[in-house]
């Protein structure tokens, strides 16, 4: 299947995805915030730039889109048409990338968690951050 729009319309669209305050970020932010939970948002100092980091805890919280991040089994993690080999590659250094940074935060002695996109559904969302909170106040559970 071809694309429906120019290379040049293309680029501009994909150039306009951001890598970090996405909806989904958002979203995420705000439920942990009203369950009280205190937290810094992609800081410097750490690898990778974690979306979210609850220092009082050691967690980082990563908020991961199905597509980019390449979900196991979602239907939102389907491989574009148009240049399949590109985004293969893509994809796979995308996941490299994830792999390495998870390894050197627990390395550092950080938890990590990782809320998929499509998590995101209402009924969902506050059952992970009740599963967070447990997390984060029980350790010895993870």
């Amino acid at each position: 299947m071809t694309d429906i729009v120019d290379r040049a319309t293309r680029s501009r669209m994909m150039s306009g995805i951001r890598g970090r305050d996405t909806k989904p970020e958002i979203i995420v932010r705000k439920y942990l915030h009203a369950a009280g939970l205190r937290f810094r948002v992609a800081p410097k100092n750490l690898p990778g730039k974690p979306d979210i980091v609850l220092s009082k805890y050691r967690t980082v919280v990563l908020v991961h889109g199905c597509f980019w991040h390449r979900h196991k089994d979602c239907r939102y993690a389907a491989i574009p048409a148009t240049r399949a080999g590109f985004w293969q590659k893509k994809f796979e250094a995308n996941v490299e990338r994830d792999e390495r940074t998870n390894e050197q935060l627990a390395d550092l002695g950080w938890r990590v968690i990782v809320i998929w996109e499509c998590e995101l559904t209402t009924g969902k969302l506050q059952s992970l951050v009740t599963d967070i909170r447990f997390n984060i106040q029980h350790p010895s559970g993870t």
